[in-house]
């Protein structure tokens, strides 16, 4: 099928010739002098006349194309909202104002943005329209801004902020135009809510407890601590189901509310303790162990409730975490509207049903489109603060790495380390390396594996969208064979990992993959190969091991769209290996 023509983004031989152009207009700038930069630059006196421009109050005063803008509450740069359009078609989602300007005035036009190609300007300025782009290389927000002046007769200009065709979906926030007032009015001022009265704490179970308390003017949210540590984020309602907790323990619960100029101070402690309770609230992973992603969104795959996974998965990765604007900070938000009106409550209640039926479920971080990056000991506390967090919040017995575009050993090392110093030894931890990131003990990834060796639980490699690889006898192998399987793993096998910290991913079907699909029957081979030193291709491991955890599947949902056929198959294989 013929794809639809679109103008292509300013990259490559467009950005030289862009900046081209810089260095002429450098030079006119200099020719002008202090006068052309003091004019972009907003005096005491200007005000923002772009109205809700944070956000706060949904779409109100702005325009989206097509039905392609929604407000969302994360990722936001401040306050509680932010706008997020996806082009689509084509549509570049372009969402605008009309805003009241003071003829013969500079504005300064900026917004907080977070996407790629991302544009920023201003229309029937009566004198030159302006506009501004982002590639949007960068994980997190930026500032894009510009400016522009009015002609002597305008009074109205369109602002606006669009995306590129072909694009994914933009995040803007914090959009302002400042500039003399114009007399259209501007947002009012929000003030600091007040600290919140009536926390109570009811319905405690032997791992959980509700928390509620009254509503305060002027909020737009809540933030929820306990022993301290934020642990929620309340948008709607006055009242958070706590999990994850340890039976027969007390615990400090204090509540704040913020909105746009921020948070107040906490309300009084109330303290909340638990039932008494028999087992570990954290199952043990089976000695072998069938691991399958859950998908947090609809991409033609079967959608599915965590209620839905087979029995046959141990281990349920949750997928995906989200970045924050805090480097190395994470969130989850659960795709409700695309998972068929599922609500958080239900979400909750099911992963604590899977816990109580003895499996694991765990939250993923990264995936293809993973943003999430820890380069330094303040993002790696970051990390292992909110994954905890998240733990508590939703019952997640442990995470798994799935950061596809590298990661520093050393800081992840101690993000993880500093997480399991929190959950105890319960911690589930996983990891699903690309297939390129085990070839070596010297990776990244195989570093850190190695580092955390003493509690990390399983690494199942992506055998799939890799092409040809070395194996572990320096031949070459490709992918979609049982020696693929065999052979690479054998790397993992004989660099220092522990059999039981080994696993086989694999798509459930085709549509799973780019490339890489292997039947059943080749996966349920390779595991008897490398456990039992039967069913072997042309390659065969110096020894057996037995001991080899298992096997991985993306996802549960192509799994349940092929009529659960990889688990239906894979998954007796797995659990009756020696």
């Amino acid at each position: 099928m013929t794809r639809p023509h679109f103008p292509t983004p300013p990259t490559g031989a467009h950005v030289n010739r862009i900046r081209s152009l810089a260095i002429p207009l450098a030079v006119t700038l200099a020719a002008a002098g202090l006068t052309a930069l003091a004019s972009g630059t907003a005096q005491a006196a200007d005000v923002n006349v772009v109205r809700n421009g944070g956000f706060e109050s949904g779409l109100a005063n702005w325009t989206c194309t097509s039905g392609s803008g929604a407000v969302v509450s994360s990722p936001v740069f401040a306050g509680a909202g932010a706008l997020k359009a996806t082009p689509a078609g084509q549509d570049n989602a372009r969402c605008s104002q009309v805003v009241t300007v003071k003829p013969g005035s500079t504005y300064t036009l900026s917004e907080q943005v977070n996407g790629s190609y991302v544009y920023l300007g201003a229309t029937g300025t009566g004198t030159q329209d302006v506009s501004t782009w982002t590639p949007g290389t960068g994980g997190g927000f930026q500032k894009l801004s510009t400016t522009f002046t009015t002609g002597p007769s305008t009074t109205q200009v369109t602002v606006y902020t669009h995306g590129w065709y072909g694009q994914p979906g933009f995040v803007v926030d914090e959009f302002s135009v400042f500039g003399p007032d114009g007399g259209g009015g501007t947002d009012p001022s929000p003030t600091i809510p007040g600290a919140p009265a009536g926390s109570a704490v009811s319905g405690q179970s032997s791992s959980g407890l509700t928390l509620s308390w009254n509503t305060v003017s002027g909020a737009t949210g809540y933030y929820v601590y306990q022993d301290g540590v934020r642990v929620q984020t309340v948008t709607s309602g006055t009242s958070a189901q706590i999990t994850g907790l340890a039976a027969s323990t007390t615990y400090s619960f204090q509540v704040s509310a913020y909105n746009a100029a921020g948070e107040g101070a906490k309300g009084a402690a109330v303290p909340g303790t638990t039932t008494g309770g028999g087992g570990n609230p954290n199952p043990a992973v089976p000695k072998h162990a069938v691991t399958g992603y859950w998908q947090n969104f609809d991409n033609g795959a079967t959608v599915q409730k965590i209620s839905d996974v087979s029995a046959q998965y141990d281990i349920i990765a949750v997928s995906f975490a989200d970045a924050t604007s805090t480097p190395g900070g994470i969130t989850f938000n659960l795709d409700s509207a695309g998972l068929g009106g599922y609500t958080v409550p239900q979400f909750k209640a099911d992963i604590a049903a899977k816990k109580a039926a003895g499996k694991s479920v765990i939250l993923s971080i990264g995936g293809e489109k993973g943003t999430i990056s820890v380069n330094d000991s303040a993002s790696a506390t970051n990390l292992a603060n909110s994954a905890y967090a998240l733990m508590q919040e939703y019952g997640f017995t442990g995470i798994d790495i799935d950061l596809e575009n590298g990661l520093n050993p050393t800081y992840m090392t101690q993000a993880l380390r500093a997480l399991a110093a929190k959950a105890g030894p319960s911690l589930v931890l996983t990891m699903a390396p690309q297939t390129i990131d085990m070839q070596s003990t010297q990776g990244g990834y195989f570093k850190t594996a190695l580092a955390v060796k003493d509690i990390l639980t399983v690494v199942n490699m992506q055998y799939y969208n890799s092409g040809a690889m070395l194996g572990c006898d320096g031949k070459v192998y490709s992918q979609g064979s049982v020696d693929f399987l065999t052979a690479l793993a054998c790397i993992q096998l004989e660099g220092g990992l522990d059999p039981s910290q080994v696993g086989i991913g694999v798509p459930a079907s085709p549509s799973g993959a780019g490339s890489g699909y292997v039947s059943p029957a080749i996966v349920n081979n390779a595991l008897d190969c490398l456990a039992r030193g039967t069913a072997c291709g042309s390659f065969k491991p110096s020894k057996t091991y037995p001991g080899l955890r298992g096997a991985m599947t993306w996802s549960t949902n192509w799994d349940a769209k092929a009529g659960s056929a990889w688990s239906n198959a894979v998954g007796p294989k797995v659990h009756g290996l020696p």
